[in-house]
């Protein structure tokens, strides 16, 4: 039989117990609400901060919730002004998201569409997805690692009235680290990007054609990471004597697949220059993709070998364009190196950049636009 007095030293252990998870779900709750009151007010500061740098970021409405392991912050109707270059993006709104326990890994989803206009004008680019979701790891001011993933993008240009598909893909990911320095201090920045079925008809008619590829660069001869234009970004590394190290890369398009790595710098005219070591398979797909025949049959090259061949018999010229056209394919596979890929056989040449006009072995094929 229980005597009265173990009854009460029992229920005195439930009543210490009770009144000890009372007080630590008080004080949990008090420390939730302490921290959500100060996130509101860090971003209250990071937002005045930016606007005296003309850069004016805003939501039609604002909430923060996720008790009691985590802090989300809901951004409907989330805005971005730009003073410099002027520009104005606009999008449905954002969902930033940490684990009370993780501060410093944020995880954002973000709901479209997103529109980029000149302010007060109607939009110039329209981006939607099915799903965009991004991860920084640090704080927005000092990050260390960023992530974007991208399911089903599709990016059209409005002119007029009129859509202009500039690209369509399965999934995206774009992947950065600052590998050296930091963000204010001379970063080397890392960077992956990953494409899967990606097309952009505008870009040129051979990317009308799905592309696979798996692009990994170095950023070298950057001063800081703060916001600006890329073109910015690209005329510090020059005026540095930086340059952009492609690491290990493949790119599948149909037959066609291709590896190569190399190191890029940048000219006075914001041109690329330098070379990469590249691996083809498939060949003959990707030349007639990229209207290689047309290149050369119209290369300054062949324009003054024609030239004097017409000079000698007229007509001649003609011919010589003719036939070195419909054997680009074989000349290449001569001058390269022959090798395998993935079981196919393949050659591997140079892919030469001067002043931004890209060559592969002795072919012209195009050139790279400007990057300021």
């Amino acid at each position: 039989m229980t005597s009265p007095y173990s009854e009460r030293r029992r229920t005195g252990r439930y009543v210490t117990l009770l009144l000890l998870v009372a007080a630590l779900f008080g004080g949990w709750s008090w420390f939730w609400f302490y921290a959500a009151g100060k996130i509101e007010t860090t971003i209250d500061g990071w937002r005045a901060r930016e606007a005296q740098a003309g850069r004016v970021y805003a939501c039609g409405s604002q909430t923060i919730g996720g008790y009691p392991f985590r802090f989300e912050l809901n951004c409907d109707a989330a805005s971005a002004a730009f003073s410099q270059p002027p520009l104005e993006i606009k999008s449905r709104g954002v969902l930033v998201a940490a684990q009370v326990y993780q501060p410093t890994l944020l995880i954002s989803e973000y709901r479209g569409p997103l529109t980029v206009a000149n302010p007060g004008q109607a939009p110039d680019l329209v981006i939607n997805w099915k799903l965009a979701q991004s991860s920084l790891s640090g704080t927005p001011s000092a990050p260390e690692r960023v992530s974007l993933v991208v399911d089903l993008p599709a990016v059209d240009r409005m002119s007029g009235g009129s859509q202009q598909a500039l690209l369509r893909a399965k999934h995206i990911e774009i992947h950065g680290r600052i590998a050296e320095g930091s963000v204010r201090d001379h970063p080397v920045v890392e960077a992956v990007l990953r494409l899967t079925g990606a097309t952009a008809p505008e870009l040129h008619p051979a990317a009308a054609t799905p592309v696979d590829a798996d692009i990994n660069a170095v950023l070298r001869g950057l001063n800081d990471f703060s916001p600006k234009p890329w073109a910015a970004r690209f005329r510090e590394i020059q005026a540095a004597g930086g340059g952009i190290e492609i690491g290990q890369t493949r790119v599948q398009q149909g037959d066609a697949v291709a590896v190569g790595s190399g190191s890029l710098s940048i000219n006075a005219n914001g041109r690329l220059e330098g070379q990469l070591r590249v691996t083809v398979a498939g060949l003959e797909p990707f030349l007639n993709a990229i209207g290689a025949q047309q290149m050369v049959q119209t290369s300054p090259s062949m324009d003054k070998i024609a030239g004097v061949l017409d000079r000698l018999s007229p007509g001649l010229g003609g011919v010589a364009r003719q036939q070195a056209a419909a054997n680009i394919g074989a000349g290449i596979n001569f001058l390269g190196e022959q090798t395998t890929l993935e079981g196919k056989r393949a050659v591997t040449l140079p892919l030469r950049f001067n002043d931004g006009a890209m060559s592969l072995g002795p072919i012209p094929i195009g050139r790279a636009p400007a990057l300021f």
